[in-house]
């Protein structure tokens, strides 16, 4: 006789990995509940860019609608020359990049993405969210899983899904992984409303300015009202980020960008006057997953950050996290009792791939930031090739469902 129980998916973590998973288990047949420390959902950052491989698994959430009423859809995406401002590549996006890959290429805000999941995670009742619940530990046995939290409740669940960022307190209980990698990278982050800056500067499409040790992109965000810029330079963080004024990020911004096109120029020191403040994080990583085991082991399982944090320059952060997510709804929907072996397939699918990622994103941060003759290679390469190397079929076509997804 099948067993007809309800299973429970406990999710730490509501970020967007966190409402992904959540969302993917209730449409798998599971109830979900999920615990942010944080007093309130809310999102913080800047902008995020989401390709076809992503758009596709949003769409196939019923979430199509209410994507298009807050993202923008880039019509084109080109590279720059930071020093001359020289159009060295371009590639269309909108309805090219949609007919060629089945959904279309995003940008959008984060707490407009963090807004649309919260909303249709809201929506079910088989979903329940914890506010102001830290897990301070967890304990596997034959029948589930059981979370402690700080506050001392004690619950249990089938399975355990830790979706908890880049200093994951899951992965670490889990993996015994050690500190994150400091990249070396620093990111400063701005974003101004359009309708503030001069009509020259305003933009509808995605722009990556490269220029030796550093590089900066811009595309509209929210209905293309807003404009979401990233400035990426090699450099030290301040040790106090948290009075790191804004002032003084962008004056050591301008600093950097000394050499670089009056063009770009003229778009950062217009971000101020525009009402915008930069804010300057350093970036950080861990090196590729290395096997399914990193993934998941017995009824815990990582997604997203906690998983596989990566650097920005492949623009597909989030997009693996939704991606994980519904890679965990495909194996949780046929699961059956067995939940370690459906979490070891769902880690089985999808390391390789993330760690294809992570690897090839590391690998672009060198390119794009190189210097002398390997710059020159990289310039005379995108002005030959251009779409060519622009286009990722390989990321973009998404996943193959129910294989290994290298």
């Amino acid at each position: 006789m099948q067993d007809t129980r309800r299973q429970v998916l406990l999710v730490s973590g509501g970020g967007i990995g966190g409402l992904a998973a959540a969302l993917g288990a209730v449409r798998a047949g599971w109830a979900a509940d999920l615990y942010e420390r944080a007093p309130a959902f809310g999102e913080v950052g800047a902008g995020v860019q989401l390709g076809p491989n992503a758009v596709a698994r949003l769409h196939a959430w019923g979430l199509e609608s209410a994507l298009r009423e807050v993202a923008a859809y880039p019509e084109r995406l080109q590279v720059r020359s930071a020093l001359d401002g020289r159009v060295l590549a371009a590639m269309p996006l909108g309805s090219t990049i949609a007919a060629r890959y089945g959904a279309p290429y995003v940008a959008i805000h984060r707490a407009d993405l963090h807004g649309l999941l919260l909303d249709a995670v809201r929506a079910v009742p088989a979903a329940r969210l914890h506010l102001g619940e830290t897990i301070a530990d967890h304990a596997e046995d034959a029948q589930g899983v059981a979370l402690r939290t700080v506050s001392g409740h004690r619950v249990r669940g089938d399975a355990f899904v830790g979706a908890d960022g880049l200093r994951s307190a899951t992965r670490v209980r889990l993996l015994g992984a050690g500190p994150t990698r400091v990249s070396g990278h620093l990111a400063y982050r701005a974003v101004v409303p359009q309708n503030a800056l001069p009509e020259r500067l305003r933009t509808a499409q995605v722009t990556a300015w490269l220029g030796p040790g550093l590089h900066v992109v811009q595309y509209p965000v929210r209905r293309g009202e807003l404009m979401n810029l990233v400035a990426i330079r090699h450099g030290r963080a301040p040790d106090d980020l948290d009075h790191w004024d804004h002032a003084g990020n962008a004056g050591d911004l301008e600093e950097a960008l000394q050499g670089t096109t009056p063009a770009l120029q003229d778009l950062v020191r217009a971000v101020p006057r525009a009402g915008g403040g930069w804010r300057l994080w350093p970036l950080s990583d861990r090196p590729p997953l290395q096997g399914a085991h990193e993934m998941a082991r017995g009824r815990v399982a990582l997604l997203g950050d906690a998983a596989h944090p990566m650097r920005p320059y492949l623009a597909q952060g989030a997009g693996m996290a939704i991606e994980d997510a519904a890679a965990l709804q495909q194996v949780l929907t046929r699961c059956g009792d067995d939940v370690p072996q459906a979490l070891r397939r769902y880690a089985e699918a999808r390391w390789q791939r993330n760690a294809r990622v992570q690897a090839r994103a590391e690998r672009n941060g060198r390119i794009f930031h190189a210097t002398g003759p390997v710059r020159w290679a990289r310039d005379l390469s995108l002005r030959l090739l251009g779409e060519r190397l622009l286009d990722q079929p390989w990321l973009y076509r998404g996943p193959s469902v129910g294989t290994n997804t290298a």
